[in-house]
């Protein structure tokens, strides 16, 4: 795999299925931990295992062929329903870089942005899926400058992403990181401040 920030390869790892939400990809009897770490190995549990604990062998993340995928291409709706961001968590610690998918839950995204797990929206993933199921070892390039998706063998794909999404990815910062880029601003802002204004300064509302 290459990731000079702005640019990633990675093997695909095709999950053809449509309307996933977040209680397949981390099922709620997870969300009672209280670490930030080790949800890789309940990522789509329901999928993954048999009732009986054993290993679903059918299942396609189980597949020698797929081991080490670092880029999930599923289909549209990915990631809706609750807020969980464990959803989020559990697919990075799996190994997952990248989630290419026509449409996200809007909360899924977002907490996606903010822990750099690259949610790419194309327009279609039929062929993606295709080809990597078809193609032993199928690899994908990510352009996030130039907002493309390209394979080894001419098939390419454009993807939308806002501007300030975009940087994130490219930084590795979450939302506190892109505010404090206006520090001096803010700071500048603060020391001209009206002081008759509400606030919220512990030190200067005990002065009063």
């Amino acid at each position: 795999m290459i990731n000079d920030r702005t640019f990633y390869r990675g093997l695909v790892a095709p999950l053809d299925r449509s309307d996933i939400d977040t209680d397949q990809i981390m099922p709620k009897q997870f969300l009672k931990r209280v670490e930030r770490t080790g949800y890789g190995e309940f990522l789509f549990y329901e999928w993954r295992y048999n009732p009986d604990g054993s290993i679903n062998k059918d299942f396609i993340l189980n597949k020698e062929e797929y081991k080490g995928a670092s880029i999930l291409v599923t289909g549209p709706n990915f990631g809706t329903g609750s807020s969980r961001e464990h959803a989020v968590w559990g697919l990075i610690q799996f190994g997952f870089k990248a989630v290419i998918s026509p449409s996200f839950g809007d909360i899924f995204y977002s907490n996606a942005i903010e822990n750099n797990l690259w949610v790419i929206k194309v327009k279609d993933t039929t062929k993606l899926i295709e080809n990597a199921k078809n193609i032993k070892n199928y690899y994908l390039n990510i352009d996030l400058e130039k907002r493309i998706v390209y394979d080894d063998f001419g098939y390419s794909l454009e993807f939308e992403i806002d501007q300030a999404s975009k940087t994130k990815l490219i930084k590795g910062w979450d939302n506190i990181d892109l505010v404090l880029q206006f520090e001096e601003k803010i700071k500048e802002y603060e020391k001209n401040r009206p002081s008759f204004y509400p606030t919220t300064d512990i030190a200067k509302i005990v002065l009063k």
